[in-house]
């Protein structure tokens, strides 16, 4: 089974569907990613209430293969920062449970936080969604070290900081605990970050594919919009879950 990560460069608007046909026709994965807020950009703001879609739109939307993609969800009066996943047979939703607000970040001023993390199954195995900063919390730690799922797929719009002997710091920080993830449950990670600048913020992209090793087996651009596959082996996730379950 392959996946791909589609590291683009959305708009500040809900016009964005055509650029993600257009990166889910340039491949033949089974599964393609997008980023976090990949409909509608990130900076988005007051024009949220404008701005932001109803579920039900995609509910009718139909691709040729699975799709994962970030959006803004209007539901019950209130907004959440949304991950989709869009299959044959499967369609599920994560909101986002841990919004920044601090530095840079305002998400928590405008958007709802989800409730939960959750598991489901798809073609894959056993799935988790985060979106970014859900992963930096002990709950999604614990989470995925419990549910020992096959594939966790982690949407972002992380901006650049600090420099470090040539290479961002805030990467160092993502690739420590998206293979700790890895380690702890025996799971490939799929990192889809987003690239581009909203509002003199610069997102970083580098999306990557960590097998259950915590190797990173593939590995986008800096700074450009890109589109990376890889083939998963269902015999590596059923050998590091062996172990996992011989060392408990």
């Amino acid at each position: 089974m392959k996946i791909a990560l589609a590291q683009i460069r959305p708009k500040l608007s809900p016009d964005n569907l055509d650029k993600h046909i257009e990166f889910i026709e340039k491949t033949d994965a089974d599964l393609v990613i997008f980023p976090e807020l990949s409909m509608n950009g990130y900076k988005v703001k007051d024009a949220l209430l404008e701005d932001a879609f109803e579920e039900e739109f995609f509910k009718k939307l139909s691709f040729s293969k699975d799709v994962v993609l970030g959006a803004a969800i209007k539901d019950d009066g209130k907004i959440f920062n949304s991950a989709l996943y869009l299959g044959r047979d499967v369609y599920k939703r994560h909101d986002k449970v841990h919004l920044p607000t601090y530095g840079v970040f305002e998400e928590g001023r405008f958007f709802f936080g989800g409730k939960i993390f959750s598991s489901f199954d798809t073609k894959f195995g056993k799935t988790v969604m985060f979106i970014c900063e859900d992963v930096f919390s002990g709950d999604a730690v614990e989470f995925v070290s419990r549910e020992k799922p096959d594939l966790i797929i982690v949407t972002a719009a992380s901006p650049a900081r600090e420099f470090k002997d040539g290479k961002l710091l805030i990467e160092e920080h993502w690739e420590a605990v998206l293979k700790n993830m890895a380690i702890l449950s025996g799971a490939y990670v799929a990192f889809c970050n987003r690239v581009g600048f909203e509002d003199g913020l610069g997102f970083w992209g580098k999306s990557k594919v960590i097998n259950p090793k915590g190797e990173i087996e593939k590995e986008a651009v800096y700074f450009d919009e890109d589109l990376i596959e890889s083939d998963l082996s269902h015999h590596l996730t059923f050998t590091q879950k062996y172990f996992l379950r011989k060392e408990s």
